[in-house]
């Protein structure tokens, strides 16, 4: 009996065996949870996700605002087509831009067209930087205000866009021939046409090989290769986390500026219009968007719907108004009584 007693002591102080788990969940259950092990992406599920195909497929150009860029880029084909037959007066127009420089005592374009032109080694990078920059530079910076600053994108491509409109309106009402289309007495040297055997473009500028009559060559006032490279470093020193990365962006169109001169395609008061016409469209984007805003809100307002003060059915409308439902009688107080239940009384001590 002792024996048996030790024996229930035994059992009853010993810790109870935990309840086993339903066969069920126990299939159910992952094999890494059960071990308290986090789960692991599956190889099934790397594979679903969207490839390049479908993340293709749900872009959007209108976010882009491409049919802008279109819209930027007939004008531009327009305006070429509009100074047909005015080059005299578009290197009219070149030659007064220099006697003004001259008046005013700044005329660096001689001197760089100069200096770039007896050193092949600053003149061949200047002539791949003025035909590969313009056209890299100012979307890729587009691109990166789209990728990394959402909320600033449509502004920067809206003040593009707008700068780049107002240039086009100088294209078509003061046309103007580049320094390296003015006549040999100026001494003005075609550096794109010096070196023409060692890049892409053709010698009728910057346009690649055969494609020369695709390009305005009398669209030098204002200057957009200035203007977009100043949008492209306003918008990376206002943006760029690093400072050495807007630093450069302040230096970026200071060098467009002096390449623009030195390879004899665009004058000093080219770069100082081109410049005027980005600060311009800065100070009308803001009041554009919200213009464009109120008329959207204006367009897709619904008219109020007219509510009638009484009631109208399928059949007829009366004008008569409807009484309204009677009140129910309240109680009788001994009835209210009646319904109370008696508290149950608490037994005397």
């Amino acid at each position: 009996m002792a024996g048996t007693m030790a024996q229930g002591e035994v059992g009853d102080s010993a810790s109870p065996a935990p309840p086993s788990a339903h066969p069920d969940e126990q299939h159910e259950r992952p094999p890494a949870q059960q071990h308290g092990r986090p789960t692991q992406p599956s190889a099934q599920a790397e594979t679903d996700r969207p490839g390049l195909l479908a993340r293709a497929r749900r872009w959007k150009p209108r976010q882009w605002g491409l049919e802008l860029v279109l819209l930027v880029y007939a004008a531009y084909d327009g305006s070429r087509l509009l100074v047909h037959g005015k080059e005299s007066v578009a290197r009219n127009h070149g030659e007064l831009l220099l006697r003004t420089e001259r008046r005013l005592h700044v005329e660096p374009e001689h001197w760089l067209n100069r200096l770039f032109s007896e050193h092949a080694w600053l003149g061949v990078p200047a002539d791949y930087i003025y035909a590969s920059l313009h056209y890299a530079v100012t979307p890729l910076v587009l691109v990166w205000i789209f990728r990394g600053r959402r909320a600033h994108y449509a502004f920067a491509r809206t003040w593009l866009v707008l700068a780049t409109g107002l240039g086009l309106i100088g294209f078509v009402f003061f046309p103007t021939a580049p320094p390296r289309l003015l006549s040999d007495p100026d001494g003005f040297l075609d550096l794109m046409a010096q070196h023409a055997n060692l890049g892409w473009w053709g010698g009728s500028g910057s346009a690649p090989k055969g494609l020369g009559d695709m390009t305005n060559d009398f669209a030098a006032m204002p200057s957009l290769h200035f203007g977009w490279a100043l949008w492209c470093g306003l918008l990376i020193f206002r943006h760029a986390r690093r400072r050495w990365v807007r630093v450069l962006g302040l230096l970026y169109p200071a060098l467009i500026m002096v390449v623009v001169m030195g390879t004899a395609n665009h004058y000093l008061l080219d770069c100082v219009a081109g410049g005027l016409v980005v600060v311009v469209g800065r100070v009308l984007t803001g009041p554009l968007q919200r213009l464009a805003a109120r008329l959207r809100r204006s367009l897709h307002r619904e008219p109020p719907t007219s509510v009638p003060d009484y009631p109208v059915t399928p059949s007829h409308a009366s004008l008569t108004p409807v009484p309204a439902p009677e009140a129910a009688p309240a109680p009788h107080p001994q009835a209210q009584e009646s319904h109370r239940i008696a508290a149950p009384r608490r037994p005397a001590d």
